[in-house]
């Protein structure tokens, strides 16, 4: 009898905790380093195959073109220290096969350090950290990425850009 009960509570247990589970929200991958000296690792992707998503979490990188059906193609950047800058950052040497393809969710999260739309001359990142911190529409997006490789926090989850925050700089 009480083998019952203790086998029934247990059982219960585990349904409970695997509903909760289910239920909750996904954990927040952690950002890598605003201004990393190196890129980051992709242990087990295969860039012998042709430009797919990277695996779910934060890579700091930049788009470097956006397809008509709103696949985006990214890559890893760094942080190259200057002699007479700052720095930079820089994408993989010429010849080097470092590079993503993901779509953008309808609903991607766009935070501009440059303000929205084509203007771009308002600095609207965090003081402190660097990170734009203005909600723009996926369209300047889209126009952003066409213009050029903008440094940012791409977010990635199950295969799809989910979040892409600039970074600003100078």
């Amino acid at each position: 009898m009480i083998r019952g009960l203790v086998a029934g509570g247990a059982a219960a247990l585990l349904l409970t905790s695997s509903v909760a589970a289910e239920a909750a929200p996904l954990p927040r991958p952690k950002a890598p380093k605003i201004f990393g000296t190196t890129f980051q690792a992709d242990p087990g992707h295969d860039f012998t195959r042709s430009p797919h998503p990277r695996r779910d979490g934060v890579l700091r990188g930049w788009i470097t073109h956006v397809h008509g059906d709103g696949v985006a193609e990214y890559e890893p950047i760094r942080w190259r220290k200057g002699k007479v800058t700052e720095g930079r950052f820089v994408g993989p040497p010429e010849g080097d096969v470092r590079v993503y393809a993901s779509p953008l969710a309808k609903d991607v999260v766009f935070l501009s350090a440059l303000g929205c739309g084509q203007r771009m001359t308002t600095v609207t990142a965090d003081r402190r950290t660097g990170l734009g911190d203005r909600r723009c529409p996926r369209g300047d997006l889209v126009e952003r990425a066409r213009g050029g490789e903008r440094p940012a926090l791409i977010t990635v989850r199950k295969g799809t850009i989910v979040k892409v925050q600039e970074i600003f700089t100078p």
